[in-house]
C-alpha cells in the first residue's frame, strides 16, 4: 500500500490507533496507553501525526466513493471552538441521516453557506427538498443560487422539526470537546471523525450481523483486506 510505504509501523498497527482515536473519546496519551498494553510502544506524538495524515486520505478516499445520497437532503451548522474562538461546522445529510459532507469555517455567513451549497451541487447534483433551520444566511445563500439557475426544481423548506435528524447527529464531534490550536488541525481531525461516524452509519444501515469494526471499515474504505 502506497499509503504507508516507509512507515516503521506496519499498516494494522498505524489502522487500530488512528480508528480508536477517531472513534472513540480518547486522547493521544490514551491511545498510546491502549496500545502498550497490547505490547506496541508508540509516543503520542507519533499518533497525532498519524491522525493527522490519515483522517485527511481517508476522508478524501470516502468522499470520492460517497455518491449516492437520495434527493432529499437536510443541512446545518454547529459551533467549534479553535484556539479559544468560535467556528462553524457545516454539515449535509440525506433523510436517512447518511452524511454528504462537513466543512469547517470561520464564520457563520451567508457567503460560508453559498460556498457549501456549490461544493454539494457540484458533487451530487441538485435535490428535490433542502431542509435547514431557519438562519438568514441559509436562506440568503440559497436565494443568490436559485438567481444564478441553480435549486431552480428545489423545494426549500425551513422547519426545526424536519431538521431534528442533523440536530442530533452534530453529537458525536460536539461530545469531543477538543481544544483545537489551529483550524488547519481542526478541519483534518474533524473530517476523520466524520468519516468514521459515516461509516458506522452505513454499517448501521447495512444491519451487519457482526457489528462496527472501526479498523476493518478503515482497511476497506483503503483498499485493503479487512
Amino acid at each position: 500500500m502506497t499509503h504507508f510505504k516507509g512507515k516503521h509501523f506496519q499498516q494494522d498497527i498505524i489502522m487500530v490507533a488512528v480508528g480508536y482515536y477517531l472513534r472513540y473519546n480518547l486522547s493521544y496519551r490514551e491511545v498510546s496507553e491502549i496500545m502498550a498494553d497490547r505490547g506496541i510502544v508508540i509516543c503520542h506524538t507519533t499518533i497525532y501525526r498519524w491522525v493527522q495524515e490519515y483522517s485527511q486520505i481517508v476522508y478524501c478516499l470516502w468522499k470520492k466513493r460517497n455518491r449516492s445520497v437520495g434527493d432529499s437532503w437536510r443541512m446545518d451548522e454547529t459551533y467549534i471552538k479553535v484556539k479559544g474562538k468560535w467556528h462553524y461546522l457545516y454539515q449535509a445529510i440525506n433523510s436517512s441521516g447518511l452524511t454528504l459532507d462537513i466543512w469547517l469555517r470561520k464564520k457563520r455567513d451567508s457567503r460560508a453557506a453559498y460556498s457549501f451549497f456549490k461544493r454539494l451541487i457540484n458533487h451530487f447534483g441538485e435535490p428535490r427538498v433542502l431542509v435547514t433551520d431557519k438562519a438568514p444566511s441559509l436562506s440568503c445563500a440559497f436565494n443568490q443560487l436559485k438567481s444564478e439557475g441553480l435549486f431552480e426544481s428545489t423545494i426549500h423548506r425551513t422547519s426545526k422539526y424536519l431538521n431534528n435528524i442533523i440536530e442530533q447527529d452534530h453529537r458525536p464531534i460536539k461530545k469531543r470537546h477538543k481544544l483545537y490550536q489551529s483550524i488547519r488541525t481542526a478541519s483534518t481531525t474533524i473530517k476523520g471523525m466524520e468519516t468514521v461516524h459515516a461509516l458506522y452509519k452505513t454499517n448501521r444501515r447495512d444491519r451487519n450481523f457482526f457489528g462496527f469494526s472501526v479498523c476493518d471499515e478503515l482497511k476497506r474504505l483503503m483498499g485493503s483486506p479487512a
